[in-house]
């Protein structure tokens, strides 16, 4: 029996992370975190910051190397539901790049007979910008008085997308949305958003 998928997508600081820990550590089952961080912790300095590339197409000439890690993660994240663990991965998906990538497509093709569940992770503005002030992680992350220009465009990657679940990480605590979660997983939709039947 495969491992149960769910994918938690949203901006930098909204709270993904967090979320991802408590899953692991208050959802039954064996959590595996393979989602930004795990992937940027592998990468050579001439790919950063691969995936979490923000939308915007800043970087066309990293584009296509941030496809072929999608799809590896992707295809990662499938080996290890195959061999029965579950996965949870924060991911900040979009897209926003100079050219078409078809990210969710890819997602879709690669874990879609898996029926992964697609939990959107939102978050005031106003609390992004007070996290990211907070610990701007050596320059990592951009911070300051005012939205800087590429913070609101990562506020735009919900638009127009469907989740199995969403979930506003300024007024949850992790383990509330952890808690959620768990009520999805057991009671999952019928059709998945990247389920293929679904598609």
């Amino acid at each position: 029996m495969s491992g149960r998928i769910v994918i938690l997508t949203g901006a930098p600081r909204a709270g993904k992370s967090s979320l991802a820990r408590a899953v692991q550590g208050l959802v039954p089952g064996t959590w595996l975190n393979l989602g930004v961080d795990l992937m940027a912790g592998a990468l050579p300095e001439a790919l950063m910051p691969g995936i979490g590339l923000r939308p915007g197409g800043e970087r066309p000439d990293l584009e296509p190397a941030v496809l072929g890690l999608y799809r590896a993660l992707f295809q990662t994240i499938r080996a290890h539901a195959l061999e029965g663990f579950d996965v949870v991965a924060d991911l900040g998906l979009h897209e926003d790049y100079s050219g078409p990538l078809a990210i969710f497509a890819a997602l879709a093709t690669a874990l879609g007979d898996l029926a992964p569940l697609l939990v959107g992770i939102e978050c005031d503005l106003d609390d992004i910008m007070r996290r990211r002030n907070a610990d701007p992680r050596q320059g990592l992350y951009l911070a300051g008085d005012t939205p800087p220009a590429p913070v609101l465009r990562w506020q735009a990657i919900h638009q127009g997308r469907d989740y199995d679940l969403r979930l506003d990480m300024s007024r949850l605590g992790p383990e509330e949305g952890a808690a959620r979660i768990a009520a999805l997983l057991a009671a999952p939709p019928a059709h998945p958003v990247l389920s293929l039947s679904g598609a």
